[in-house]
């Protein structure tokens, strides 16, 4: 009797596992065309968007087949707006955008960008029924005729929170551009940088914030310094200059402190016809213009002003002089510095301890417009140890490879007597 039951039970698993058999290759058949359909789709497409409309990385042909699956019926349009979904959650979150407008590098040309609301909109256009989509309009610099106050939020955060609460609403590396029209300035914003991560993450919390609100373009680039030399703000400018535009053709540049946030909505950051002094009423100078040359804090210039006096002075270790410098440089090209009115280009300065002044600066200043054009951008020695394309910013970690009062002018222009060259002592290099 126990045989029985024993044969009896195998027999019965055997008909069991013949049945799920069974089963399993009906569904592989039925569903094999529409899987390998899918996969097929989502590996060989990549899909990008330019100036409202998608087009395959194929070509138009390929745009003509997302219209013509887009127009077929509804079920299509669920599945592009399922593939989205689904390509969206591989995206890798970290990688630079492939985005033509904020990088025209090679090595960034092949990565997946998608565009676009959880409804899909950016794939099949609003309505179902159009199969071409009118190209974007212009973007208008914002009007605000009355006074519109930006309040900042000073509130400390890890740049872990800031990257997380900002990185959605941007594309890789700190770029953003507008979704309903085409930007008409496409401004690089650099940020020298060293030891101060407190104030970064303030800055990009609200700096974001006050951007994404004026139709413009841009990616904020972190140029840090390694230690071993006294601070050059200007150098860590050149530099930034020299690595943004090796990624986009900017039309524009604005030189931006850490510690200076805006208060004005009206304070536009586009591009001028002349440099730009933004930051003209600082409330640590009682929003007062320090002295009429001034240009340092925030300063705007467009790609062919800084290329026309060969962008900053190197031969500023240590705080101060190199924005004095610099206004030097545009009157010495004939280039006058424009304003904002007091009451719009206002800022607040987070508070820091205040650096240690360069004791040359004023040395270098007076032999400065004669040593402008063999030092500048085409005299930076720099390494860059360093990239990473975060969520809310891309950072360059530089070497300087210039030291200081490498090179001595004489003074035309003054009594001074001519330095003695640098003879080193126990304290290192010195008179």
């Amino acid at each position: 009797m126990t045989s029985k039951k024993i044969t009896l039970l195998r027999y019965l698993f055997c008909g069991v596992c013949m049945l799920l058999a069974l089963n399993l290759l009906i569904d592989y058949f039925a569903d094999k065309t529409e899987v390998s359909s899918s996969f097929s789709r989502l590996s060989l497409r990549k899909i990008y968007k330019y100036n409202g409309t998608v087009l395959s990385s194929t070509g138009s042909s390929s745009s003509n087949n997302i219209s013509s699956n887009s127009s077929s019926s509804n079920n299509n349009i669920n599945s592009n707006n399922s593939l989205a979904s689904l390509a969206a959650s591989l995206l890798p979150m970290t990688n630079d955008s492939s985005s033509s407008t904020f990088d025209n590098s090679s090595k960034h040309n092949q990565q997946l960008e998608l565009h676009g609301n959880s409804s899909g909109d950016s794939l099949v256009g609003n309505n179902s029924k159009n199969t071409t989509e009118l190209p974007l309009p212009i973007c208008q610099d914002p009007v605000i005729e009355e006074s519109s106050p930006f309040v900042p939020n000073i509130t400390l955060e890890s740049l872990d929170v800031i990257n997380d609460q900002l990185g959605l609403l941007l594309e890789p590396g700190g770029a953003f551009k507008p979704k309903d029209c085409i930007a008409r300035h496409h401004v690089a914003i650099v940020v020298p940088f060293r030891d101060r991560y407190a104030h970064l993450s303030i800055f990009l919390r609200n700096i974001h914030k006050f951007l994404m609100q004026q139709r413009i373009a841009y990616r904020i680039f972190i140029i840090e310094q390694t230690n071993g030399k006294p601070f050059n703000r200007a150098a860590l400018m050149n530099i930034g200059f020299l690595e943004a535009m090796k990624l986009f053709k900017w039309d524009c540049f604005i030189f931006h402190d850490v510690d200076l946030l805006p208060l004005d909505n009206r304070n536009l950051y586009n591009c001028p016809r002349q440099p730009r002094h933004m930051s003209v009423a600082i409330d640590k100078f009682n929003y007062k213009l320090p002295y009429r040359t001034i240009f340092g804090g925030v300063s705007a210039m467009t790609r062919q002003h800084f290329l026309a006096v060969n962008g900053f002075s190197n031969s500023y270790f240590g705080w101060g002089g190199e924005d004095d410098d610099m206004s030097n440089r545009l009157r010495n090209a004939n280039l006058f510095i424009a304003r904002y009115p007091i009451n719009i280009a206002r800022y607040t300065m987070l508070k820091h301890q205040k650096e240690k002044a360069n004791p040359k600066r004023y040395e270098n200043l007076v032999n400065g417009i004669n040593k402008s054009s063999m030092d500048g951008l085409n005299s930076i020695k720099y390494d860059i140890y360093s990239y990473k394309s975060y969520p809310t910013f891309s950072w360059f970690y530089a070497e300087l490879k210039i030291s200081e009062q490498k090179r001595h002018f004489k003074c035309k222009l003054c009594s001074f007597p001519s330095p003695s060259p640098l003879k080193k002592n126990s304290k290192g290099f010195g008179w």
